[in-house]
């Protein structure tokens, strides 16, 4: 069963919908202790980050999705909430959930051909290995519909880039914490297999040694 946060921020029919098409029972929810006791969760959104902080704050989805990461439980942010798990968002002054230390910044581009929101397919270039992107390969193309990116503060934490005028980070992760900016929901084949794999995953992310750890 997996869970999402229902925080008033759009998109969870088109979330049930695409874990209907794999196979897997879902619930959507903001209640604290259904959050806190889930087996996995989701965590979508579209729209602005200071009324969805607003809307967590008040319901106290904050803490209850604090309390679950540290608890262990697999998370999957999308879009929105790939966003509002760094600790401030350019959007506004509203603090955010700082679950992964970082900012989510506003596209600055120069290229007056390219629009703001970034909207549309694009490739998810993977920069280091996780279990959600396995099978994932050069040219393959996600959708996204987006004004602001996640910027974290390590690069530990930055799992996938993608390109529009400059490179930006399109996948984050941290511990059982696993977020995208693109919409997998909404990203056909591709997208179900990543959401399949999320359903399998046990939160754990495994460490691959480097060539001085090998001899």
């Amino acid at each position: 069963m997996i869970t999402i946060i229902d925080y008033d921020a759009g998109n969870i029919r088109s979330v049930q919908r695409a874990c209907s098409e794999i196979g897997v029972r879902s619930v959507a929810t903001d209640a604290q202790t259904e959050i806190i006791n889930a087996e996995k969760i989701i965590f979508p959104g579209v729209g602005a980050a200071p009324s969805a902080m607003s809307y967590m704050i008040e319901k106290g989805l904050d803490s209850a999705l604090a309390e679950a990461f540290a608890c262990g439980v697999p998370i999957l942010g999308i879009c929105l909430g790939a966003q509002i798990i760094l600790d401030s968002s350019e959007e506004g002054d509203q603090p955010c959930l700082g679950l992964v230390p970082g900012k989510t910044v506003r596209f600055q581009l120069q290229n007056r051909s390219l629009k703001i929101p970034h909207m549309g397919w694009n490739e998810v270039k993977t920069v280091q290995s996780h279990p959600l992107l396995d099978g994932i390969k050069p040219g393959d193309e996600f959708y996204f519909v987006h004004s602001f990116y996640p910027q974290p503060v390590e690069e530990k934490n930055i799992y996938a880039l993608s390109d529009y005028e400059s490179s930006f980070c399109s996948a984050l992760g941290f511990r059982n914490l696993f977020a995208t900016q693109f919409h997998p929901e909404k990203s056909g084949r591709l997208g179900l297999q990543l959401l399949e794999r999320f359903a399998r995953w046990d939160g754990t992310v495994p460490v691959i040694p480097t060539a001085s750890e090998g001899h």
